[in-house]
């Protein structure tokens, strides 16, 4: 079986369902939890994908040039070596936005507010050549959680899926990194835990018990679009997905 390293950069998003997906397709897990002092890797060697998942810490550093957690510009180095190895990758919410701010994206607190519970995003006409997306519906259903946007995606970016007041939802670096500003793992325990510790629900007039039924009601349909799109990265992993090769070398090979 192939394997992916994962990181956990919160206790409260760990892999769940995509955990299972990815079992069920043929991908093992090997979980690193860097804010519980695991150490991370120099490089990806030895693993055949690479995921990152989401978080409450902040994509950037504050004025005094401090990140929220010690390993997110590993994690950036990381990502970075992802994309210029051609390894397999999936980075989800804070995920993604690291994937971004790796490459020179940028990553601001929202205008728009906090973006929370089930929604809809549009695929962009890039996604209908893309090898994971391309089978994903016109307006799939996902998950959202978050505060800070991508704001500006990183030169060379492939928009995937976009939303009215957030446009950057999902995007490719290269021919094999996803970035997915939205969530595909969550089970209605992960939402029920995030809502009960949330103080931004009463900010935005929202009922902690109508989010967590709402999200509930929305996951049988989550599951019927990124279930087989979790299988379809798998299978990328394994090697089972034929990519196009680019015949443009890349920087740093």
């Amino acid at each position: 079986m192939a394997t992916a390293l994962v990181i956990e950069n919160d206790p409260t998003d760990d892999l769940r369902r995509l955990g299972d997906w990815f079992t069920e397709g043929g991908l093992e897990q090997h979980v690193l939890r860097p804010y519980d002092d695991d150490q991370l890797p120099d490089d990806l060697t030895g693993y055949d994908a690479f995921v990152v998942l989401g978080g409450e810490q902040r994509a950037y550093p504050d004025d005094d040039g401090v990140y929220d957690g010690w390993w997110l510009p590993k994690v950036e180095g990381l990502l970075r070596k992802a994309v210029r190895t051609n390894v397999p990758t999936l980075a989800v919410c804070l995920g993604a936005q690291l994937l971004a701010t790796a490459h020179a994206g940028t990553v601001e607190r929202s205008s728009s507010g906090p973006e929370i519970g089930p929604a809809l995003v549009a695929k962009r006409d890039a996604a209908e050549a893309d090898p994971l997306f391309r089978w994903v519906p016109l307006a799939p259903d996902v998950l959202q959680w978050h505060e800070d946007e991508i704001t500006e995606l990183p030169r060379g970016a492939v928009l995937l899926a976009a939303s009215t007041y957030y446009p950057n939802q999902a995007f490719r670096m290269g021919e094999r990194a996803w970035g997915l500003q939205f969530h595909i793992e969550c089970d209605a325990a992960m939402i029920a835990d995030w809502a009960a510790g949330s103080t931004k629900l009463a900010e935005l007039g929202l009922a902690e018990e109508a989010v967590v039924a709402a999200c509930a009601s929305a996951l049988p349909d989550l599951e019927d679009v990124w279930q087989p799109f979790a299988i379809r990265f798998a299978s990328l992993a394994q090697g089972d997905l034929d990519l196009p090769r680019t015949t443009l070398p890349l920087l740093g090979r």
